[in-house]
């Protein structure tokens, strides 16, 4: 058994110090995976790995009283599922600041634009792939652990108790599929 593992059934069973010393032991991977996550962003983004790191942290620490995690994978899974969250809930801070949020709109009248938004910004993906979820709730779930986590194939498989064939299938229909959602978004905004 990992020490990763152990320390998360000690954390199970009540041990509050438990959490003390799980970070020191997943920081480095998980400020890795903030890092990868945020180059995928927009230029521009203010958020740091760092914060982004400590924010997921407090968001799966908590209180203590938060949920358990049986495994590695499933602690690494809600660390992506955390920070989705978190940059989700930013790009709609920047959304609703950018849509004029509290700020006094002023007419404009002439506006050229120089090049369009960017085909698939944080918000689109999420809601497409919250659809994607109500339809192959598996197949999401590895798109996350593949694109929040940066699991690869095999890492996801086991966290998600599959074959890395049947992920090498999930992967290749749900890129399909969200590329899909996202092109016709795409061109239902331009149209």
């Amino acid at each position: 058994m990992s020490d990763v593992t152990r320390i998360l059934s000690q954390m199970e069973q009540g041990d509050r110090q438990a959490a003390e010393q799980l970070l020191p032991l997943v920081y480095d991977e998980l400020r890795k995976l903030a890092a990868a996550k945020l180059a995928q962003e927009r230029p521009g983004q203010t958020l740091q790995a760092t914060a982004l790191v400590h924010e997921a942290w407090l968001r799966l620490a908590g209180d203590g009283d938060g949920p358990r995690w049986d495994s590695r994978g499933h602690f690494f899974a809600a660390a992506a599922e955390a920070m989705r969250r978190i940059l989700v809930e930013q790009a709609r801070q920047k959304q609703s600041q950018r849509k004029g949020g509290d700020w006094n709109k002023q007419p404009l009248d002439h506006v050229d634009i120089t090049a369009p938004e960017p085909f698939a910004d944080m918000l689109a993906v999420h809601e497409a792939l919250d659809k994607f979820a109500r339809i192959d709730p598996l197949a999401a779930e590895l798109v996350k652990l593949r694109y929040f986590a940066g699991l690869t194939i095999p890492e996801a498989a086991a966290a998600l108790s599959i074959s890395s064939t049947t992920a090498d299938r999930y992967w290749a229909y749900a890129r399909a599929w969200l590329h899909g959602e996202l092109a016709q978004g795409d061109r239902s905004r331009a149209g």
